[in-house]
């Protein structure tokens, strides 16, 4: 069996209940559900359509997201998420680039490396040399002035944990912001870059090993061995070509507003919800959302 998932942004248009009923319909499906009241509906289906995609296709036009998935197994015992453009709704490192006046030339290489068109730890070191200089006290301004949570994250993770998740954030970015992302919405572990520093200003290069696409992939092998859990009970997130490996790798790997070329490699394509779609394609309703 498999289930069908359609979701809106919440506080958008609001999912239309005779849409839900013609695709239920059209394929088979059994009782509508409804997750969140004009916001979020499944049902089950007996076969996997072979015309998903170019519904999924039509439906975005109309600012709807599809999944369809297996239904067995849905239900997630690990988080595994990206920070920058996932977690929080910036790339630090744009941030930085911005306060040190340089914000357009390092925004430019952050999107071709986030698209695939770059090797992620060679545009990485080349935009913090950049920050060469930057005194160590514009991480907190950044932090404190610039840096938003991306709406939904802390449902997400209350909820999970609540029903006994764990939760790792796994960035390309870097431990100054992390550790102060992961502290506020509830994270168990956080792993990153370390920018490095000297005399109260930053040296332009990180410390190495750089944490990219292979090391992701590892912090999902590393915490699922050390918990007893299998791929298949992650379900991770992400939206640059550097999460690519751990949303293959996970039993359910979500591209969150993901940049084109890394959504296409993707089965679960968020384009238009937040992050509490990753609650309602795991079966949780609005109702089962953990207080925060």
């Amino acid at each position: 069996m498999y289930v069908t998932t359609l979701l809106t942004a919440p506080g958008g248009a609001a999912l239309d209940g005779a849409l839900l009923e013609s695709l239920r319909n059209a394929w088979a499906g059994e009782e509508i559900i409804w997750l969140a009241p004009d916001e979020a509906a499944e049902f089950a289906i007996p076969i996997l359509p072979e015309n998903r995609w170019d519904v999924w296709a039509d439906l975005q036009k109309i600012g709807v997201d599809l999944i369809v998935q297996p239904v067995k197994g849905r239900r997630k015992k690990m988080l595994l998420a990206d920070m920058d453009s996932t977690m929080i709704q910036q790339e630090c490192i744009d941030e930085l680039a911005d306060a040190a006046g340089i914000g357009d030339h390092v925004k430019a290489i952050t999107a071709r490396a986030m698209n695939g068109e770059l090797d992620f730890e060679e545009a990485l070191t080349e935009r913090v040399s950049l920050l060469k200089g930057l005194p160590e006290t514009v991480i907190d301004e950044v932090l404190a002035q610039r840096i938003t949570f991306m709406p939904g994250g802390r449902a997400l993770l209350a909820t999970m944990k609540a029903n006994g998740a764990y939760c790792a954030l796994v960035s390309g970015g870097f431990t100054a912001f992390t550790h102060k992302v992961a502290a506020t919405l509830g994270f168990d572990e956080n792993r990153a870059n370390t920018l490095l520093a000297e005399n109260g200003t930053l040296s332009g290069d990180v410390a190495r090993p750089i944490l990219g696409r292979a090391a992701k992939v590892d912090a999902l092998e590393e915490i699922t061995e050390r918990l007893g859990l299998s791929d298949a009970d992650v379900i991770a997130v992400g939206d640059g070509a550097n999460d690519l490996g751990m949303l293959g790798r996970a039993g359910a790997g979500v591209a969150l507003h993901a940049k084109p070329a890394v959504a296409a490699e993707c089965d679960i394509r968020i384009n238009h919800g937040d992050l509490t779609a990753l609650l309602y394609l795991q079966g949780y309703a609005k109702s089962d959302f953990a207080e925060v």
